[in-house]
């Protein structure tokens, strides 16, 4: 129930999307949205955060905003200087704003142990607040994310980061383990991509089907299938390779099965289990060997 001294938002602050009231954090806000200077608000998102007004979203506010005019370093830290001002609730999307900035700055080796971060929270409960599922936004619209979800999309994000340090095999893993928890068209072609890395061109091929035969979510998306047909064409330039160029396959499922362990044994805390979304190796010994 909102407190009896405050008033309903106003037909301005409604069209917007601004919160009632004349605090540092409404006016950073409203010069944020309204009059579109994002310099001058981000000098009264600090005001907001000095003062103790509503510090959880003038920090993300003033990090996103930080963001877009080349200040991610900035950003950076300032999360780290003043989230421990921040509620328990807030530190979740914190992180997921220093991803992103992480991400946008090329600081790939904090990106990782930060998504790592994130997974192993999942496995102890902690993400979302201990709720199965939490509300997302987008474009202004709002949808529930589950777990399951969730955990796919951290996956492929550190799928996509193993990826900018070359760590081909480390990237399969995460990716063909997100595809087997919620499978998707980007993650698809991101793991087809990944095969090719690695001169593996059947295996990326077969990667491919399902987005271009529609079988998976996303499919639809024209974005993701030129995506898929442009993999696809860079595909058709690979005719089989010799069998003397390739490993065995055995050879092959050798080698994946033991990076598959190296990973998940350096994920595993010194006496912890392992990550539920590591723990099998047999489906993937299965798959090699079909």
């Amino acid at each position: 129930m909102s407190p009896k001294n405050e008033d309903p938002p106003s037909p301005y602050h409604v069209i917007h999307k601004l919160p009632p009231g004349d605090s540092p954090y409404v006016r950073a806000k409203h010069v944020q949205l309204v009059e579109k200077d994002p310099e001058a608000a981000i000098v009264l998102f600090w005001k907001a955060i000095n003062v103790g007004d509503r510090i959880d979203s003038a920090l993300k506010d003033m990090a996103v905003v930080m963001k877009q005019q080349d200040r991610a370093e900035e950003a950076i830290e300032a999360i780290k200087a003043f989230r421990d001002r921040c509620s328990k609730q807030a530190q979740e999307s914190l992180d997921n704003v220093l991803i992103d900035l992480y991400k946008k700055c090329g600081r790939i080796e904090e990106q990782i142990e930060l998504l790592k971060q994130k997974l192993w929270m999942i496995y102890q409960g902690e993400a979302f607040n201990g709720k199965p599922t939490k509300t997302g936004r987008s474009h202004g619209k709002k949808f529930q994310v589950t777990i399951k979800q969730e955990t796919s999309r951290i996956l492929g994000n550190l799928g996509w980061a193993y990826m900018q340090q070359g760590n081909h095999m480390a990237a399969e893993v995460v990716y063909r383990k997100a595809q087997i928890i919620d499978p998707d068209a980007n993650k698809a072609c991101n793991l087809c991509l990944c095969l090719i890395k690695q001169s593996r061109h059947t295996e990326a091929r077969t990667c491919l089907e399902d987005v271009l035969q529609g079988k998976v979510s996303g499919s639809e998306d024209a974005k993701s299938r030129n995506r898929a047909e442009e993999l696809l064409q860079e595909l058709e330039k690979y005719q089989s390779p010799p069998s003397s160029s390739n490993l065995s396959r055995s050879s092959m499922e050798d080698a994946y099965i033991e990076g598959l362990e190296q990973l998940m044994n350096e994920w595993a805390p010194i006496r912890t289990r392992r990550l539920p979304i590591f723990e099998e190796i047999s489906p993937f010994r299965d798959q090699l060997a079909c």
